[in-house]
């Protein structure tokens, strides 16, 4: 396994109204964000992101620590599994012109509405299942998708992202390290089906075979 890094502390963040959610959210509002369709990405902030629009602001400095941490060459070859519209892919490349960029996401809806430079590059997939060959990449980054998966289905998908991956991989994952975190986590959610402590989710790793890094998604 490998080790548990912040490759996302570039990436901006604001405080989240956790307690306010919790008393508005149902599970009407987690069923339509598990469509993972217009509702999720452009409906309401109870069902989703409330708007998914692109910003040089979110990814530009985090594709720079990903280059940098992994040391990326000019023609690496990486995947984003779990791209939505494909807006990291965009300043991946942005960053790197010579990259080969690959992107999946289960919703057939982000990839319908994706950045309109990524789109030769993105597909409709599933995580357990990738569509691609044995070490294809240097790179494989799946944020924030892997625990949208039940538990045996995320062994596969972890399987997978080892698979395809020839060197490098990263992942992020909904957890908690105590029980208020615990219970920030049960009201901020909204997709995933998987979601523990992160001893259990280092343990599920080293079950799955992924040898990759890893970090955790911390609700509050």
């Amino acid at each position: 396994m490998g080790q548990e890094i912040n490759l996302l502390d570039r990436y901006p963040t604001s405080p989240r109204p956790v307690d306010e959610r919790a008393k508005l959210i149902t599970d009407g509002h987690r069923a339509t964000a598990r469509e993972f369709g217009a509702g999720f990405f452009d409906g309401d902030r109870l069902t989703g992101y409330g708007g998914y629009h692109y910003h040089p602001r979110f990814w530009t400095e985090t594709v720079k620590r990903f280059r940098d941490h992994y040391g990326l060459a000019e023609d690496a070859s990486v995947l984003d599994v779990g791209c939505a519209k494909g807006f990291m892919m965009h300043d991946f490349k942005l960053l790197m012109p010579g990259i080969d960029i690959r992107g999946i996401d289960v919703s057939s809806y982000a990839i319908e509405n994706a950045i309109e430079d990524m789109k030769p590059f993105v597909q409709v997939a599933n995580a357990r299942e990738l569509p691609f060959e044995d070490a294809s990449f240097d790179l494989v980054i799946a944020i924030n998708t892997v625990h949208n998966l039940a538990i045996e289905e995320c062994k596969r998908a972890l399987g997978e992202i080892e698979r395809v991956s020839r060197r490098h991989a990263f992942i992020t994952v909904d957890a908690w390290r105590n029980d208020e975190e615990r219970q920030n986590m049960l009201a901020w959610n909204l997709t995933a089906l998987s979601y523990m402590h992160v001893e259990d989710w280092t343990a599920l790793f080293d079950e799955a075979g992924y040898s990759g890094d890893y970090y955790w998604f911390i609700a509050g």
